[in-house]
């Protein structure tokens, strides 16, 4: 069976010691030690010389093989021990004293961090003392994001209030969180006690979040693969059409499409497809007059009678 990334990413890492300890190592015994065909691990010997502390070329490893013995001719410059420099340190310090204080962590990963961040002061000496001058303070996406960790490992319910995009309006829901993850933005997928399904919600929208008493009990579900984005339109779903120009061709690299069609102007006309056209009046209100929707018509005229009350709703003020 094909060995998949992580498999390979952990068998080149223990290549990397068992080479520097066996300078002209045989390629037979190498691939036999390692349980792989020898040209699996030529394979492996293509990838490793692209690899290193940095992509200048005397930091990359200096690799290769004449088909029978394997030769590492920079152990010594590559293995060195590495510094931080004074930029990393004090981005680091700042990064880990941010985290340590958002609500909701639990409290062993706080200690553990706190004490994570005592040895990095310790070794970043200087740096460190300027890194005290400075503070981040997060969105509350990210104390919303700790909630919902939180809820997570504790397999509790949580309450949340969100923000609906294509309805414009807040609703409260109980939720039983399953996981967290992030494609362009943080989401969190659940099992929505109000609608009865499953359902995503996006962490910037949500307004206000605490977690309940109840235990968390979703049903038992397989995961979305999400390896193709977070939106897969389906060969059913509702055609839209939008004609963008040239300050709107980025629509054509983040939204799915069928079809992306040159105009004269160096615009586009962009096919997609979506369960929830209603959805992408928001897109058109973006685009302003960059784009339009062209169809379907009652979806066109929907989103100029948004922008039309949006203008009356600026110039009321």
């Amino acid at each position: 069976m094909a060995a998949n990334a992580i498999d390979q990413t952990r068998r080149m890492l223990s290549l990397v010691t068992y080479l520097r300890e066996r300078p002209g190592a045989h390629v037979a015994d190498v691939a036999r030690a390692f349980g792989i065909t020898e040209d699996e691990l030529i394979s492996d010997l293509d990838v490793l010389p692209m690899c290193g502390t940095s992509f200048r070329g005397g930091d990359l490893l200096d690799i290769d093989t004449d088909g029978d013995r394997i030769w590492w001719h920079n152990p010594d410059d590559v293995a060195a021990p590495l510094r931080l420099a004074a930029d990393e340190a004090t981005a680091l310090l700042v990064a880990a004293r941010a985290v340590a204080t958002l609500p909701g962590l639990r409290e062993s990963d706080r200690e553990a961090l706190l004490r994570a961040t005592a040895k990095l002061e310790a070794a970043a000496g200087e740096a460190a003392g300027a890194s005290s001058r400075l503070s981040v303070t997060f969105e509350s996406e990210g104390g919303v994001f700790a909630e919902v960790d939180r809820a997570i490992s504790e397999r509790r319910r949580l309450w949340v209030r969100y923000y609906s995009p294509a309805r414009d309006e807040l609703t409260e829901r109980e939720v039983d969180p399953i996981r967290l993850f992030a494609v362009g933005h943080t989401y969190m997928e659940a099992w929505c006690r109000l609608s009865e399904a499953r359902r995503t919600f996006r962490l910037d929208r949500v307004a206000e979040i605490r977690i309940l008493d109840e235990h968390a009990a979703p049903p038992e579900l397989e995961l979305r693969d999400l390896s193709a984005g977070l939106v897969q339109p389906s060969a059913d779903d509702p055609e839209v059409v939008v004609e963008v120009g040239p300050g709107g061709r980025w629509v054509a690299e983040y939204y799915p499409h069928d079809r992306a069609e040159e105009l004269p102007d160096g615009g586009l006309r962009i096919t997609l497809r979506t369960p929830d056209p209603a959805s992408l009046r928001r897109l058109a209100l973006r685009l302003g007059s960059d784009g339009r929707i062209v169809a379907p018509q009652e979806l066109a005229d929907n989103a100029r009678t948004a922008a039309a009350a949006a203008l009356a709703a600026y110039d009321g003020e």
